[in-house]
């Protein structure tokens, strides 16, 4: 068996081209990301109170808000949705979280939306903030979509321990949900 020799040469030239490389490859700790987050989020609560002034009853009762300011959404046949936002605890961001979509079946288009989750028991926002990826269920409800059907409050709603609000959505793709997406914690 012939096992190659390695010169010091070759291995500090082998060091310094994978410490470059990994260098380059930044984990978010120190960047401006979460700035830009936290200025994306806190306009879409802007407009999000100013366009569905009810809603901030909503998020007085909760007890934690994620807030996905920009969710785009594309599909020819299979696509796909990514968003990044941030969960805030009484008005505090506490985490980053992104959110992936992935889809099948009859669809084209392009779609932008943004989408506010409102976790109104402690129970709730626990067991989102400990899973390692929280995917959206049969727990959430819908309150507020601009996709023309207004209100939507009943004793489901009025019940459930999530509810959410989607609205802003610009493109075209018919079938925007959040059913099937994927909720995990990020460093921006």
């Amino acid at each position: 068996m012939n096992i190659p020799n390695f010169s010091r040469r070759g291995f500090t030239l082998g060091a310094l081209a994978a410490v470059s490389v990994t260098a380059a490859c930044g984990n978010g700790v120190g960047s401006r990301g979460g700035d830009t987050i936290d200025a994306r989020v806190d306009a879409t609560l802007a407009e999000m109170y100013r366009s569905y002034p009810a809603t901030r009853n909503l998020a007085d009762k909760a007890n934690g808000i994620l807030v996905m300011p920009l969710v785009t959404k594309a599909g020819f046949g299979f696509g796909g949705a990514y968003g990044r936002g941030a969960l805030r605890v009484n008005d505090v961001t506490v985490d980053y979280y992104s959110t992936t979509q992935v889809t099948g079946g009859l669809q084209i288009g392009a779609q932008q939306y943004a989408h506010v989750l409102f976790f109104l028991t402690e129970e709730a926002l626990t067991s989102f903030r400990r899973s390692p990826g929280w995917t959206v269920g049969g727990d959430v409800e819908y309150v507020f979509s601009d996709q023309g059907d207004g209100v939507k409050a009943d004793t489901t709603t009025a019940l459930a321990p999530v509810q959410a609000v989607v609205f802003g959505r610009a493109g075209l793709l018919l079938g925007a949900t959040l059913q099937g997406s994927k909720y995990n914690r990020i460093i921006p």
